[in-house]
C-alpha cells in the first residue's frame, strides 16, 4: 500500500526560529551563571522591535539585551529595510520572577512534603510525547530528517557563502513516498529561501538542487517523478520579522517529529528543565530510542504525564505500533525499573543544568548524536 507524508522545517532565520533562539540564549546565559536558574522567557518580534517577556528567578545578572543583539547577530540578521537590523532594532524588555503559587510545588514536590521521596514538583500539569523509529541512522522520521538537514544546509551554504545571494529566513518541506510503511523515496520537495534583490530565479533554482538538495537527499530517494518547487512564488526579499511576526513556542512540530507522531501540546524554546514541557519531552525520547536501539520494536511512542507540585508521572503509555519483540506491559516494567522519571531524576540523569539549549534551538530537538536525550544505553 503507499502513501505519501509529510513534514516541514525551517532556518534559523524563520521569525518564529529567532524568537526561539533569543529565548533559549537568554536561558544559557542564566544557567551559565546559575545552573538553578528558573526561566520561562518568551520573545516577540515584528517589524524592527523585539518584546521579551516571562519570569525569571534567579542570582545571576545578565544583561538581557546584549544577549538578543548577539543572538540576532549570530543568525546573519543586519538589514532593516529586509529584515531586521541587530544593531538598531527596539528592544523592550517585561520580565517578572516566578509566580510564588508555582514556586510552591516546585520548590518541594508534594511527596517531599509528605516524607517522601526528595525531588521538586512538575513546573505544571501536562502530557509529553517521545517517539522513535528504525527509517534512518538516528531513529528518526525520514520525512522530518531530511527536511531538517536540507535546512540546515541552506543556513551552512549561505554561510560559508556558497550561494552568497541568500538571506537568513527559509521554509524546508519533505514529502515521502511510503510502500507497506517503507519509506521507498521522495514524491516532493518544497524549498522558499529569502534571497538579496536582483538574483534571477531560474540561477537560484540551480544552485539549490546542486549545492544543497543533491549534497543532502541520497540519490536513491531521487527519480525522474521527484517534484521540486523552488521559490515558488518566484520573489523573496523581504523576510524575518519583517515579512511576518515571530514568536517563541510556534514550531513545536518542527522542533519534535514532523507530525509523524503525537505531540502534547508544550513547547521547548525559553523553558529551564524544570518544565517537565522539556525536560519530559526529552525524556520520553530517550526511552521511545533506546526501546528501538535495544530491539524491542521497530518503532515507539511514548507518553509521559505530570500533575503540578507532584513529582512522579501519573501515568506512563507506550504504543510499539504492533512492531514489539517483547510486550508492551514488559517494555513499561523495563522503563519503570530502570528510570527515575520524577523532574529531580530526569535532570540529574540527563544532566540538565547545563547551558545547551541553543544547541537545541534549530533543526529540531532530536536525533542530533550529541545531545545527553540521544545516548544509546542497554535498556
Amino acid at each position: 500500500m503507499k502513501k505519501l507524508f509529510t513534514s516541514e522545517s525551517v532556518t534559523e532565520g524563520h521569525p518564529d526560529k529567532l524568537c526561539d533562539y533569543i529565548s533559549d540564549s537568554i536561558l544559557d546565559n542564566f544557567l551559565e551563571k546559575d545552573p538553578n536558574a528558573r526561566v520561562a522567557c518568551e520573545t516577540v518580534a515584528g517589524k524592527g522591535e523585539i518584546y521579551i517577556t516571562g519570569e525569571i528567578t534567579s542570582t545571576a545578572i545578565v544583561n538581557i539585551e546584549e544577549v538578543v543583539r548577539n543572538a540576532i547577530k549570530e543568525v546573519g540578521f543586519e538589514d532593516s529595510n529586509t529584515d531586521i537590523d541587530y544593531r538598531t532594532c527596539n528592544i523592550i524588555i517585561n520580565i517578572s520572577k516566578q509566580s510564588p503559587d508555582i514556586a510552591l510545588g516546585v520548590d518541594e514536590s508534594l511527596e517531599t512534603k509528605n516524607g517522601g521521596i526528595k525531588s521538586v514538583g512538575a513546573g505544571d500539569q501536562g502530557l509529553m510525547f517521545g517517539y522513535a523509529c528504525d527509517e534512518t541512522e538516528e531513529l528518526m522520521p525520514l520525512p522530518i530528517s531530511l527536511a531538517h538537514k536540507i535546512a540546515k544546509r541552506l543556513t551552512d551554504v549561505r554561510k560559508e557563502k556558497i550561494i552568497d545571494y541568500i538571506k537568513p529566513d527559509g521554509k524546508v518541506q519533505v514529502t515521502i513516498e511510503y510502500n507497506n510503511n517503507i519509506p521507498s523515496r521522495v514524491d516532493t520537495i518544497v524549498i522558499s529561501t529569502q534571497h538579496k534583490e536582483n538574483v534571477n530565479l531560474e540561477v537560484l533554482k540551480k544552485d539549490i538542487k546542486e549545492k544543497v538538495i543533491n549534497k543532502i537527499v541520497p540519490s536513491k530517494f531521487l527519480d525522474e517523478n521527484t517534484k521540486y518547487y523552488i521559490n515558488p512564488t518566484g520573489r523573496f526579499i523581504i523576510g524575518g520579522p519583517l515579512g511576518d511576526s515571530g514568536l517563541t513556542g510556534r514550531k513545536i512540530i518542527v522542533d519534535t517529529y514532523g507530525g509523524y507522531s503525537r505531540h502534547g501540546g508544550g513547547a521547548f524554546s525559553g523553558k529551564d528543565p524544570t518544565k517537565v514541557d522539556r525536560s519530559a519531552s526529552y525524556m520520553a525520547r530517550h526511552i521511545a530510542k533506546n526501546i528501538v536501539a535495544n530491539g524491542y520494536a521497530k518503532k515507539c511512542e511514548v507518553q509521559i504525564a505530570y500533575a503540578i507540585g507532584i513529582a512522579k508521572p501519573v501515568s506512563i503509555y507506550v504504543d510499539t505500533f504492533e512492531t514489539n519483540t517483547i510486550s508492551e506491559q514488559d517494555i513499561i516494567q523495563k522503563i519503570v525499573n530502570k528510570f527515575d522519571l520524577t523532574p529531580t531524576g530526569i535532570i540529574n540523569y540527563l544532566d540538565l543544568k547545563k547551558p545547551i539549549y541553543r544547541s537545541t534551538t534549530n533543526y529540531g530537538h532530536f536525533g542530533k548524536n550529541y545531545l545527553p536525550w540521544e545516548k544509546i544505553i542497554d535498556l
